[in-house]
């Protein structure tokens, strides 16, 4: 094969990759979300939604707990959760992480925590799964999603996604 020949084939290859991954990306779109230590406003224990024993959950044996936080203000981003998880510090406290929607400290429009599902990955760890809604700030619209939120125990990443349905 000639050089030419091969670069129209390498150009061909190129763009039909190109087009399916913008295809893919259009189809299920995945929108970054925030994980941040649990220091803000937004971490503070006032927060958990009542009534606690139907907003909290653990698993992993315990080690990971979950809450469900309404921090009331602002509405149309009120909601976050919270993971405590391993590794566990010099005292014996977990990592602490609280996800929300926005970089800037905004939360979900709603969260149904009572739909929060759980997988386990031993090559990737335990994945939370739950329904959101999400405030728009650029068309002051909403639109709904699954949030997934993946925590590895060993190294205490805790990292979401919303995919947007």
């Amino acid at each position: 094969m000639r050089h030419k020949d091969l670069s129209a084939v390498t150009e061909k290859i190129m763009f039909r990759t190109i087009a399916l991954i913008a295809t893919f990306l259009v189809a299920t779109p995945l929108v970054a979300q925030t994980a941040r230590d649990c220091d803000g406003w937004q971490g503070h224990a006032r927060n958990i939604a009542e009534p606690w024993e139907s907003h909290i959950r653990t698993f992993a044996n315990n080690r990971i707990r979950v809450a469900l936080l309404d921090t009331i203000e602002p509405a149309a981003g009120a909601f976050y959760i919270l993971v405590l998880s391993p590794p566990y510090g010099e005292l014996g406290d977990r990592a602490c992480v609280v996800v929300g929607d926005h970089d800037g400290g905004i939360g979900f429009a709603g969260i149904t925590f009572e739909e929060l599902g759980a997988s386990y990955d031993p090559a990737r760890g335990l994945t939370l799964t739950a329904p959101v809604t999400r405030y728009q700030p650029e068309t002051a619209g909403f639109d709904s999603g699954i949030l997934s939120i993946l925590i590895n125990q060993s190294t205490g990443q805790v990292t979401p996604s919303v995919e947007i349905r």
